[in-house]
């Protein structure tokens, strides 16, 4: 039996199914089947998607080469790179498991942090883990050597309570959205972002839901440390 399919004394409590496969989550643990997609007219503009993981991984998944290879199924071949956001400065550092790589030293994952995973062939990836109801995922917001512009790639707990957009900035906010600028999801088809305030003239009027496997783009105008309520 492989390591994906052995699950360690977890009593699944919610069933969800979601446009990017079946989640069986609770408290404790769960199992997704995520799509990522590669290049095709009308689906995805460059075979780049938004990966959150498990804050809790499986055993040997803890830095990009390990993703890289976990989601290929042992190779590289089916993955073009991890993208790994960089708030001092607003980039990404790209990472092939290649020579020639820009960036040439697998990088650690981080609890809480989401990633840009580039396809060259379709994998439906089989995500196992658990998530940390304690973990305080740091938001925070522009600030010299620390954020450029406030934004964080975060990666939210699969066992989330929150739905929408709407509901995530509320949750982050304590019930307002005076912290937070924006949350931005990441549009496979057309390679952009759809921009959801929760104000009035907000670029994205209707709260858009939030998929389970999904990272989003999370803007803040104040810092803060972040436990979201969950089931």
């Amino acid at each position: 039996m492989s390591k994906k399919n052995v699950f360690v004394a977890v009593v699944l409590t919610v069933c969800v199914i979601a446009a990017a496969g079946t989640l069986l989550a609770s408290n404790m643990g769960f199992k997704l089947n995520y799509a990522l997609l590669s290049t095709s007219p009308g689906v995805s503009a460059t075979g780049k998607n938004s990966l959150a993981l498990p804050y809790f991984r499986q055993t040997g998944v803890d830095n990009s080469l390990q993703l890289l290879l976990d989601i290929g199924g042992g190779t590289v071949t089916p993955v073009s790179s991890i993208q790994r956001f960089n708030r001092v400065n607003d980039t990404l550092s790209v990472y092939t498991g290649r020579m020639g790589s820009p960036v040439l030293t697998p990088y650690p994952l981080i609890a809480g942090d989401g990633y840009l995973v580039q396809m060259i062939s379709n994998v439906n990836y089989i995500v196992v883990g658990a998530h940390d109801p304690a973990l305080a995922y740091t938001l925070q917001s522009a600030s010299p050597g620390v954020s450029a512009t406030g934004k964080s790639l975060y990666a939210p707990p699969y066992n989330i309570t929150a739905t929408n957009s709407l509901q995530l900035i509320l949750d982050i906010g304590g019930g307002v959205v005076t912290p937070v600028s924006s949350i931005q999801r990441f549009n496979k088809i057309n390679d952009t972002l759809s921009v959801y305030t929760g104000r009035m003239g907000s670029p994205t009027l209707t709260p858009y839901a939030l998929t389970p496997g999904e990272a989003y783009y999370v803007q803040m105008i104040s810092t803060v440390p972040y436990i979201a309520s969950h089931y």
